[in-house]
């Protein structure tokens, strides 16, 4: 029983010193690529890349969602991209992220053919990994909160992109220390991916960034 104590001691320390360590490096080696739209007026980028991150009941973008949009819509008035790329979960008819971003950002006066849509974005590693591969990005601009900017990043530079991000904080967003915990794990998961490079969920043929957003709609 001591033996296997000390094992397990053993074990927790050098778990915690891992996930220690990817997150020290994460937040440390992308600091400096962090903006606010104060001071993203020189940034320019193939696209501004939104991440999903939810809806509500009705089928409207989450609040936190909705944030991210508005700092993105901002930054591409701002002429720091030409395109959105809206990276969501659409993996059930039921559950659309990515047509309910594009409607918001159509709402707001974005025309839709500046606007892509993946839909097969399920997670923060395999928007970038379909972002570089399918929409033939180079240089981004990732939008989203700073807690998940960092790893945004991260996952973009793993692979092979250029990638800034603006922060899109607006509020304090209710179970924040939630959202925390929760990405201190994903920053240990997605540093081995970056470094392994797992292929995503889905693939498929290139849709360069360049061209129209709307060879993106499905309805």
């Amino acid at each position: 029983m001591k033996r296997l104590f000390v094992a397990l001691a053993v074990l927790g320390v050098l778990c915690a010193a891992v996930l220690a360590a990817c997150n020290l490096w994460m937040v440390h080696s992308t600091n400096p690529a962090i903006y606010t739209l104060d001071n993203a007026e020189n940034l320019e980028a193939d696209c501004i890349l939104v991440l999903g991150c939810g809806l509500r009941r009705d089928g409207y973008p989450s609040q936190m969602l909705c944030d991210r949009l508005d700092v993105a819509i901002e930054a591409y008035r701002m002429g720091l991209a030409p395109k959105l790329l809206m990276s969501g979960d659409h993996g059930r008819v039921e559950y659309d992220e990515v047509n309910a971003m594009k409607d918001y950002a159509m709402a707001m006066g974005v025309p839709s053919e500046d606007i892509f849509m993946d839909h097969a974005g399920f997670s923060t590693y395999e928007s970038m990994y379909r972002a570089k591969e399918i929409f033939r990005c180079e240089r981004i601009i990732a939008v989203t909160q700073t807690y998940h900017l960092h790893r945004a990043i991260a996952n973009a530079r793993a692979m092979g992109m250029h990638a800034v991000g603006i922060a899109s904080d607006q509020r304090t967003y209710a179970r924040q220390w939630y959202f925390d915990l929760r990405e201190a794990a994903a920053r240990v998961k997605d540093t081995v991916y970056g470094l392994a490079k797992p292929q995503p969920t889905c693939l498929g043929k290139a849709i360069p960034i360049f061209g129209n957003g709307d060879v993106t709609n499905d309805r």
